[in-house]
């Protein structure tokens, strides 16, 4: 049975749409914090344990360790400017300016009086 040139097109065009969602799928990330503002991230890795890894390594400060993971979404850290040492907050949301937002607020919880964002990422968003 032979099949129509269009017929084959559509099927080619399906398994490239599943292979792109699979991709997105398994994209995983992780945010990595410390003290005195330090920060670290991974995203767009096939698995949350790479991401992890890749976090803790960009950390260049004291007692990093993940606060969390990322699928299809945002990190942000924010530290007060006047002392970094001091208030920090982070926050992971879907959306980049919610998991900011967020992460002040939690800066300004914690006692930070000048707090602004230092870092943010983002794993593959759809």
């Amino acid at each position: 049975m032979t099949r129509s040139p269009t017929y084959c097109v559509r099927v080619l065009a399906a398994a490239a749409l599943l292979a792109a969602m699979t991709g997105a799928a398994a994209a995983a990330g992780a945010f990595a914090v410390g003290t005195c503002g330090a920060y670290g991230y991974g995203y767009d890795f096939h698995t949350a344990a790479d991401a992890r890894s890749a976090a803790l390594k960009k950390c260049n400060g004291s007692a990093c360790r993940i606060v969390g993971e990322m699928r299809r979404g945002c990190a942000a850290v924010a530290v007060d400017a006047k002392n970094p040492c001091g208030a920090f907050g982070w926050a992971i949301s879907s959306h980049l300016g919610k998991a900011e937002n967020a992460s002040m607020r939690r800066c300004s919880q914690f006692g930070g009086r000048n707090c602004m964002v230092r870092a943010w990422a983002c794993d593959e968003k759809g």
